[in-house]
């Protein structure tokens, strides 16, 4: 695999961090998951679970291996510096000054290992006057000035169902690493990376700024491109109490649905932007396909080659005959599902280790450092 021979020290927890390393474990790098003593990461209790592990902890550490440490102890903390002395890539994700305190800093490690890369992943950074606030994700989500513009059926800021700062923090992160350990390649030494879900949630926000931007207001969102203001990037509801979502508002879409439906004098709104002069046409459009199924709609989309998607639960969509075909839905020898990388090579694929470690399983990884 791509990663193999590469380790990893991880002493993060919760989301941004662990998925960081579970993708860098499915592609062949030694993880190993340093977690504290007696309840180990906070993920290992969090949410349902049907064997071993919640469902929450084991989507984000397969294929790892845990050790426990007091990093509070000489001992614990001689243990981690030991590790990261061999190790190409050191993750945390402590509140900034914690990691100095603890004697586990950059600085501290780049003495002993100076091609170490070493990732911070943090609400805020490193700095700025909001660096030591506690937040998670929401919050995060929150001051980005995403919820602002994430309204409910109510006009009120709603919560997302995914946690997309930490997410975003995890993929950035990657990123990061990735980047350093192809740079070290040619210089030999490491590097420092400072990832904030704040950065990462504003840098996400490209889409939907231009209000801002160009005129210094905030965005309405429901006269906005992708967030309600147009026809043909919104949610209908069907016949069956069951859900389309139009997704592609080019002009080839919009005549070809609207031209079926015998409405071409709607078009020419459509393709004068987004805005409150469509309502005409989401009137219509909510009207008509309440008319049908959603299967009945999906079959005629498809016909039409409109953009869409049917709007799944979580089980229909993890049994979707696409992600069936892509192989993202997965079981372990017990039956249990995971969801697979989605990082696919042509060489060297990835090759998941569907297993995850008990708290403090690997223990023996001490003895290596003796």
């Amino acid at each position: 695999m791509k990663l193999d021979g590469l380790r990893v020290v991880d002493l993060s927890v919760f989301l941004p961090g662990p998925y960081l390393s579970m993708v860098l474990a499915d592609h062949g790098a030694e993880v190993v998951k340093v977690e504290q003593p007696r309840e180990g990461d906070p993920g290992r209790h969090i949410g349902v679970s049907d064997g071993p592990h919640t469902v929450f902890f084991r989507n984000l550490n397969r294929g790892k291996k845990s050790l426990v440490l007091n990093l509070k102890s000489t001992e614990g903390r001689a243990a981690v510096l030991e590790l990261a002395g061999k190790a190409d890539v050191f993750l945390e994700s402590f509140r900034p000054g914690v990691a100095k305190r603890l004697g586990v800093d950059y600085a501290s490690l780049r003495e002993f290992n100076p091609g170490i890369v070493y990732c911070s992943l943090t609400g805020f950074g490193q700095d700025g006057p909001y660096r030591d606030r506690p937040i998670h994700d929401l919050g995060v989500e929150a001051v980005s000035g995403m919820l602002s513009i994430n309204l409910g059926s109510d006009g009120q800021p709603a919560i997302p169902a995914l946690p997309l700062a930490d997410l975003l923090a995890g993929l950035h992160g990657l990123g990061g690493v990735l980047m350093a350990l192809l740079r070290r390649q040619a210089t030999g030494q490491g590097d420092y990376i400072d990832i904030s879900m704040l950065d990462c949630m504003l840098s996400a926000q490209r889409n939907v700024v231009g209000p801002t931007f160009a005129e210094g207001r905030q965005p309405n969102p429901q006269h906005e491109r992708t967030t309600g203001g147009s026809a043909f990037y919104r949610i209908y509801r069907t016949g069956d109490g069951s859900h389309i979502a139009l997704a592609g508002q080019e002009p080839k879409f919009v005549r070809s649905l609207l031209g079926a439906l015998n409405r071409p004098d709607l078009i020419d709104l459509c393709l004068s932007g987004p805005g409150a002069h469509q309502k005409p046409v989401i009137d219509f459009l909510d009207e008509a396909f309440r008319q049908g199924t959603r299967e009945g709609w999906a079959q005629r989309l498809t016909q039409l080659e409109v953009c869409f998607g049917v709007v799944n639960s979580l089980p229909e969509a993890f049994e979707d005959p696409q992600v069936l075909a892509r192989g993202m839905h997965v079981h372990d020898h017990d039956g249990r599902s995971h969801i697979a990388n989605p990082i696919r090579f042509l060489n060297e694929p990835s090759v998941l280790d569907l297993d995850s470690p008990a708290l403090d399983q690997h223990r023996d990884l001490l003895k290596e450092l003796s």
